[in-house]
């Protein structure tokens, strides 16, 4: 078990660096297992997550490993086609390997995935993808099976601008017979990312972040070195952190056009932002102004990001609302909150948080990635020290060595692992 102790009423003021993106790392190293050869990757964040694909390309009798200072090194030759049941339920994007397995075997056998409880998040976008191509695709005793000989391009149509589906079927579409279109395509930085990657690699795509994207495939790809983009949703957490504690905090290696809807927000609260070129400067400024923010798929403002808002709007000078539309269990972190003093109720898929003039600290459990953020965004506001329960370490798989980068703008804590898990629970 995990606890993270946070002492309150900080004000973070200096620089951090911002990592290289999880998101955007998960589905590219996947996809090296379409091509042959040896590929290293820089920006590669050192997160729970990354070890466990890292972990999950070896099962797959893939060379692979994280060799220091955001590198990570892939070797492909052979893939074998069934990935392995402790890993898939333990990391949700282990699901991306199924389209590269598929393309590379004729067969994938993978188990349903696992991750944040933050909603049912299906895989049959995904597989309805895949079954566009001509995939033949049948679940067996908790295991997803795909089986097709060689995919063939087609026209695939997303009920929902999935993240996920569009890299599963923009991935297996590589090297598939033929074109094909991916329509109501998800617009995310990471899609361009990793359509970046396969381009880099051989593929032939155009339209990656735009909702209509064009996949011809081709023969082959060829092993590439490739630096991975900022993580935007880390970058956003620290401009929060800054503005919940009327700090002044200066953001080094951020992409900022990834970033304009979090800006947004932040001006209208009441913070100073100013974008500089090498970096972003973020300045807090009370009183925090209330808001409304509803969550949509990029480029609209990012789901990721709506807990660690609620922190800062729990504190704001009137009532505000968040509207959740993407996942259905995001407000689990609300009555963590509100143990800390904060006034929020919820009302379906909405969160009404009238402001209160302080929290004070107080034991609280993580109950996903973003809300563990959250919960460390209000113990840095709060009156007295907030003890964080992180027991599924949800904190670390998202965010590179945090308690480091709070230290270094400021911040009074600790962290501490009971156990045995030590080694496993890896870095933070």
């Amino acid at each position: 078990m995990r606890k993270i102790y946070i002492k309150g009423k900080a004000t973070l003021k200096g620089e951090v660096q911002i990592s290289g993106s999880k998101n955007a790392a998960l589905p590219i190293l996947a996809a090296t297992i379409l091509l042959k050869g040896e590929c290293t990757f820089t920006n590669v964040p050192h997160l729970l997550d990354i070890i466990t694909i890292i972990r999950m390309l070896r099962a797959l009798g893939i060379k692979a490993e994280y060799i220091g200072k955001g590198r990570v090194k892939v070797s492909v030759n052979n893939v074998k086609h069934m990935a392995p049941y402790e890993l898939v339920t333990k990391m949700r994007a282990s699901f991306f390997v199924i389209g590269p397995i598929l393309v590379r075997n004729g067969l994938a056998k993978i188990p349903l995935p696992g991750g944040c409880a933050i909603g049912s998040r299906p895989v049959n976008l995904h597989l309805k993808g895949l079954e566009a191509l001509g995939a033949k695709v049948k679940m067996e005793h908790g295991f997803v099976i795909v089986q097709a000989d060689k995919l063939r391009g087609g026209k695939v149509y997303l009920d929902f601008p999935s993240v996920g589906a569009t890299e599963t079927v923009m991935m297996a579409a590589t090297l598939a017979s033929g074109t094909t279109v991916i329509e109501n395509a998800a617009k995310e930085p990471e899609i361009i990312d990793l359509a970046n990657f396969l381009i880099a690699a051989g593929a032939k795509i155009k339209g990656a972040g735009t909702e209509i994207i064009e996949i011809e495939g081709v023969g082959t790809l060829h092993a590439v070195d490739y630096p991975i983009i900022p993580d935007r949703i880390e970058a956003g957490t620290f401009m929060v952190a800054a503005a919940a504690t009327s700090g002044d905090v200066f953001l080094k290696g951020v992409a900022v056009e990834h970033l304009e809807a979090v800006i947004q927000k932040l001006k209208e609260a009441g913070s100073e932002v100013q974008v500089e070129p090498s970096g972003i400067r973020v300045k807090g400024r009370k009183p925090i102004k209330p808001l409304d923010i509803k969550t949509l798929p990029f480029p609209g403002f990012p789901t990721d990001m709506q807990a660690q808002f609620a922190a800062l709007l729990a504190c704001a000078e009137g009532t505000s609302v968040i509207s959740e539309t993407v996942f259905e269990n995001r407000f689990m972190y609300v009555h963590e909150l509100n143990r800390m003093g904060a006034n929020i109720r919820l009302e379906g898929q909405s969160a009404i948080l009238h402001g209160v003039p302080e929290l004070s600290g107080a034991p609280v459990m993580a109950t996903d990635l973003r809300a563990g953020a959250a919960l460390a965004i209000a113990a840095l506001m709060a009156e007295g020290e907030t003890e964080i329960i992180d027991t599924e370490n949800h904190i670390a798989r998202g965010y590179e060595n945090l308690i480091e980068k709070f230290k270094g703008l400021g911040v009074s804590l600790k962290d501490q692992i009971n156990g045995s898990d030590a080694e496993k629970l890896g870095p933070f």
